[in-house]
């Protein structure tokens, strides 16, 4: 097929504007790795630009060092793998229930679900809540506090009420009931938006510090992103890590921390991408 030339300048153009854009979105993510890699003085005097500067590893040193990173590395993997394994139970249970046009008040406990989707609780509520229910200070209000989100929800509901309802019909035929045909046939129908589904909720574990620097109080329980805004935000880097390592400084550390602290992520998402935009895509179908 020959191309005009308007189709030609149409193409150029969009590849143009698509690297400029993918260069742009993944230059911030360059950049704290060079930094990451490069002497505190290139840093501090600004030649990091693209590629580390006075290549050293001093900053990783540093914060393979401190004993509070392993510790909150752990509990930011119990947090995420507990915590989403609870979300998706609850999700899928709920979004199976609420896509049944059978189930009485259905209406009724979709507008009370939409309903928090619109208004929320506000912060001092909430942690009255969790005090009232004696969560505070509790690995358990991080991971039964947060576990369904109102979107997760909807986009699974409507995942599951888009699916056939003669398929369920022939199964009920031979004789299953509601959870044989969750187990047998919808599930293996939605592995996408399980998939997509899953991702959401592990990437907001994962990235959650608020609420629990806000409950927690015990510093062996803190995850790993507490950490990461005490360097970040804060700026206060621990002293065995100064201290160590001296020839280090703060910002090197941050830049360092950072990484580590996201590469777990960037490792486990290519493994599902494929199904992510599937998912969502299919979910969004039908409302």
């Amino acid at each position: 097929m020959i191309e005009s030339r308007g189709e030609k300048i149409f193409y150029a153009f969009n590849y143009i504007f698509l690297g400029l854009f993918a260069f742009l979105t993944l230059y911030p993510f360059l950049y704290v790795l060079s930094a990451s890699m490069s002497s505190p003085k290139a840093v501090v005097s600004g030649e990091v630009f693209i590629y580390p500067k006075e290549v050293t590893l001093a900053a990783y040193q540093a914060v393979f060092a401190e004993s509070g990173l392993w510790m909150g590395y752990a509990n930011t993997l119990y947090y995420t793998v507990a915590g989403t394994l609870v979300s998706m139970i609850l999700t899928i249970c709920g979004a199976y229930a609420l896509s049944k046009k059978r189930l009485k008040g259905r209406t009724f406990f979709n507008l009370l679900v939409s309903f928090t989707l619109i208004f929320g609780p506000g912060m001092i509520p909430m942690y009255l809540n969790f005090r009232d229910l004696h969560l505070l200070d509790n690995r358990m209000g991080i991971i039964i506090g947060f576990a369904v989100s109102t979107f997760n929800f909807i986009i699974l509901r409507t995942f599951f009420q888009a699916i056939p309802e003669e398929i369920e019909e022939a199964a009920r035929i031979d004789g299953a009931g509601d959870v044989r045909v969750l187990f047998r046939i919808v599930l293996p129908l939605s592995k996408a938006s399980l998939a997509t589904i899953s991702l959401f909720y592990a990437v907001s574990r994962w990235n959650g510090y608020f609420w629990a620097m806000v409950l927690l109080r015990d510093k062996d329980k803190y995850p790993l992103q507490v950490l990461l805004n005490q360097l970040v935000v804060q700026m206060k880097p621990s002293e065995s890590m100064l201290s160590d390592f001296s020839y280090t400084t703060g910002e090197t550390i941050i830049y360092a921390t950072i990484i580590v602290a996201i590469v777990p992520i960037i490792l486990v998402y290519p493994f599902i991408q494929r199904h992510f935009v599937k998912g969502v895509m299919i979910g969004s179908l039908k409302g």
